[in-house]
């Protein structure tokens, strides 16, 4: 009877590459970010930058930080489909950021274009420097400081919801303003 040996290298391999399946196999896959199915409110917000100081005992945001700017004003503004025209919906919410942003006057804010994934990538950039541009427009308009308002377009390079399809192109057809600095 003869008898078949691995030689010890082989049989080395043979393990290590056992043990990486099996390790592969255990741990779940880290999910990636949830599409929204509902269609855009009228005000839906992003997630503050880091959880923000907070009132421990009543669970209410600081007055004048990001998290209140979030809550009491509003964050995000919708757009048409390949429009830059702020909508009728959005002006609730750009006259609370206006009256937010009066109130706390050493706050500087970021407004962030964005477009959905249709369309090249220049017209993308073109339309969210557009979106952000006319976001920015309203709040002069109601007496805020230019000086402390800086735009970018993001295009499509940063949806909202990762999803394909209307629902999610209308969630990702915004203008988010963002707190720089200047928040408690």
């Amino acid at each position: 009877m003869t008898r078949f040996r691995i030689p010890a290298a082989r049989a080395a391999l043979i393990i290590l590459a056992t043990a990486s399946l099996a390790a592969c196999a255990s741990r779940p896959k880290p999910m990636g970010p949830v599409a929204t199915t509902a269609p855009p409110p009228a005000y839906q917000t992003a997630p503050a930058p880091g959880p923000g100081p907070v009132v421990e005992e009543t669970g209410a945001p600081t007055p004048g930080s990001a998290r209140d700017f979030v809550i009491n004003a509003g964050d995000l503004v919708y757009f048409d489909t390949d429009r830059f025209n702020v909508r009728d919906d959005a002006r609730a919410i750009l006259d609370a950021q206006a009256a937010w942003l009066a109130r706390y006057p050493a706050v500087r804010v970021r407004i962030e274009g964005n477009a959905d994934e249709r369309g090249t990538r220049e017209y993308n950039f073109a339309l969210g420097a557009r979106r952000a541009a006319a976001v920015k427009d309203y709040l002069v308009g109601h007496g805020l400081p230019a000086g402390r308002m800086d735009t970018v377009s993001y295009g499509k390079e940063h949806p909202l919801d990762t999803g394909s399809g209307e629902e999610s192109w209308a969630h990702n057809r915004n203008a988010h303003t963002l707190i720089t600095g200047g928040a408690r």
